[in-house]
């Protein structure tokens, strides 16, 4: 929400402008400062006036201006057409001085406003700055990034901007990242790394592939979720707008019936009730009321987007801060997503090395996702792979090959099935794995012709953040709950491990969606942290999604509520006491908005405040509200 949405003068339409009224606003102060000292100090009274004069005219013109908006193309009495009757009827009753404080304080205000606001948007124009305009191709040609082509490949110098999202095809470079995740250290970048559009290659040459043309790089989208989440509304603002809207004329009348029916009924006397009728339009103003939720929703977006967490809008802040539960999947998202061997065991008199060296050799021919990490331990562990010959693929059990190094016995790789399948004994097997099993690992056994040779253990590492983040969202009053497609022993191993108690297993995505309902019934309002495309469906049915790694996946980019481009876990307690802290913040405002207006109001009734308080009061009030509301950029 732009300062332009909470008063008329506000409207700033070019850098001119704006230098402008930050020029007239000046004047006006300066003006109002020396008259009020020169009054002060009793020296030269007829210099005093007209610099009052000068402060309502100058520093007016925007005042002006915006009530006059208000009146012909808004149809309604705004903010700025009150403050424009209470200047006037404070030169009615000679009160020059008064004039002046009424419309410097309150363009003072709108400044404070505007200037929060752009704070706050900082963080935006950062993003845009990223947006590089030129791509170097690799025969050395520059080009405009608009006009190059998925495939095409560019070359990227050490100290530049990458251009374009894309795979690197050559090099070896460190790239600074920070203005998609908002993490500070370099990332290493070599053949086959993705890199992305606005960050910074720091001390190598690459060549990259284009996989994106520029209107839909990942800092493209994120540029635009950013610019509509700070267009949104939330709740509170729409119906502030509202209110003002009624609001406003609504204390007109009532300034003119504290003004006319003393008067013209009972006698009263003309100058005394004009003056609170004024002094009523002046602390009646909603300027602070109006501005105390944009400036603390727009400051706590901005925030966000520099630690590399996007929230699609204020209303999705607000929901945050109501959160009583989350649901948290369990592969990607409590866990690395990368599985590993953790045990290797042997039966029957062989060794370790021997069933490494045979599970490798099959495991070469496949593609299975643990077979990476089966070669990745052999590796690790200096193990060399057996030669194998005729592999053959078992689906959905295993695979088997002849041994060229074992006297051409075959080989089995695979589960309980596929033993059971070629009669293989799988007491000893069963036996010594089970405790494996307790603990969620995947058992993938060996055999050497008939006889079991040993097992490997497979497991999905747990992030090392995960109880730390799981014991402070329980911390801050939000239930941390599992939702995994994984079976359920092995999502009772990981909350086990991480302090989770409520753990559900087995859910396919629409099953997923049915536990997301039942929690909602049983605490309210829900969030569910998942990785932004196979939980698309339950990031959808809870009050708030939050994808994690979305730097990597234009769907959660494009779908989720809040996307957490840094994969950190840790973002997670953060963005919930950020919605929380948002949340309290905006009432605190309107709380301290509104009671100061009512207090006042009944001062003014009873004759107990006069114009000099009343507009102290107003201005300290609605600056109060915005520097408020600006500690959350730094939440």
């Amino acid at each position: 929400m732009t300062a332009s949405k909470s008063c008329d003068s506000c409207e700033v339409e070019s850098p001119r402008e704006d230098l402008y009224k930050k020029i007239a606003t000046g004047i006006s102060g300066a003006a109002t400062a020396i008259g009020f000292s020169l009054q002060f100090l009793g020296l030269l009274p007829s210099f005093q006036t007209p610099l009052f004069l000068l402060a309502i005219t100058v520093g007016g013109i925007y005042v002006v201006r915006g009530a006059w908006n208000g009146l012909t193309k808004k149809r309604f009495l705004n903010i700025d057409f009150l403050v424009v009757i209470a200047a006037i009827g404070a030169l009615y009753l000679g009160e020059f001085g008064e004039g002046a404080a009424v419309v410097f304080f309150f363009s003072l205000a709108e400044a404070f406003e505007q200037y929060g606001i752009a704070r706050s948007r900082k963080a935006l124009e950062n993003l845009v700055e990223k947006s590089p305009k030129l791509a170097l191709l690799a025969d050395g040609t520059e080009v405009p990034v608009a006009s190059v082509t998925i495939g095409t490949v560019i070359a990227v110098k050490p100290g530049k901007l990458i251009p374009l999202d894309g795979k690197v095809l050559k090099g070896d470079s460190a790239v600074n990242e920070a203005s998609i995740t908002g993490e500070p250290l370099p990332q290493g970048k070599t053949a086959g790394d993705t890199v992305y559009a606005g960050t910074l290659n720091e001390n190598g040459y690459l060549e990259i592939e284009v996989t994106k043309v520029s209107t839909e790089s990942t800092l493209a989208k994120i540029v635009k979720l950013v610019e509509e989440a700070q267009d949104s509304k939330t709740g509170a603002e729409e119906f502030i707008d509202k209110f003002a809207k009624y609001y406003t004329p609504a204390v007109a009348f009532i300034a003119l019936g504290l003004f006319a029916i003393p008067t013209l009924f009972f006698g009263g006397e003309v100058t005394v009730w004009l003056e609170r009728a004024i002094t009523l339009l002046v602390i009646a103003c909603p300027c602070a009321l109006v501005i105390a939720t944009p400036v603390a929703v727009t400051a706590a977006l901005g925030g966000a987007s520099r630690k590399g967490v996007l929230i699609r809008g204020g209303r999705f802040l607000e929901e945050l801060g109501r959160v009583k539960a989350i649901s948290l999947d369990k592969t990607g998202t409590l866990t690395e997503g990368e599985p590993r061997v953790s045990d290797v065991v042997a039966f029957d008199g062989f060794t370790e090395q021997q069933v490494l060296e045979d599970v490798a050799g099959i495991e070469s021919y496949s593609s299975h996702p643990l077979s990476k990490a089966i070669l990745a331990y052999a590796a690790e562990k200096n193990v060399s792979p057996h030669a194998m010959d005729k592999y053959e693929n078992v689906k959905g059990k295993g695979g088997k090959a002849v041994c060229r190094v074992c006297s051409d016995t075959e080989h089995l790789v695979g589960n309980l099935k596929m033993l059971d399948a070629h009669n293989v004994s799988t007491e000893e097997a069963i036996r010594k794995t089970e405790g494996f099993e307790k603990e969620g690992k995947t058992i993938v056994l060996v055999t050497e012709g008939h006889m079991a040779m040993g097992a490997l253990a497979i497991t999905d590492t747990i992030r090392k953040t995960s109880k730390e983040v799981i014991t402070s969202l329980r911390k801050s009053g939000v239930e941390p709950v599992m939702l995994t497609g994984d079976n359920q022993r092995s999502g009772e191993y990981v909350a086990k491990e991480i302090g989770i108690t409520e753990v559900y297993g087995g859910l396919l995505p629409e099953d997923k969606v049915e536990k997301i309902e039942e929690l909602k019934k049983r605490y309210g309002s829900v969030a569910m942290v998942g990785d932004g495309v196979n939980d698309a469906p339950s990031l959808a049915a809870a009050d708030v999604g939050i994808a994690m790694g979305a730097r990597g996946s234009d769907a959660a980019i494009e779908t989720a509520d809040v996307a957490l481009m840094n994969d950190t876990l840790e973002s997670v307690p953060y963005v919930m006491k950020l919605g929380k802290r948002t949340l309290a913040t905006v009432k605190f405002n309107v709380t301290v908005a509104i009671a100061s207006k009512a207090a006042f109001i009944c001062l003014v009734a009873l004759g107990m405040s006069n114009l000099g308080i009343a507009i102290a009061a107003d201005t300290g009030v609605a600056i109060l509200v915005t520097l408020n509301g600006l500690r959350l950029f730094k939440a």
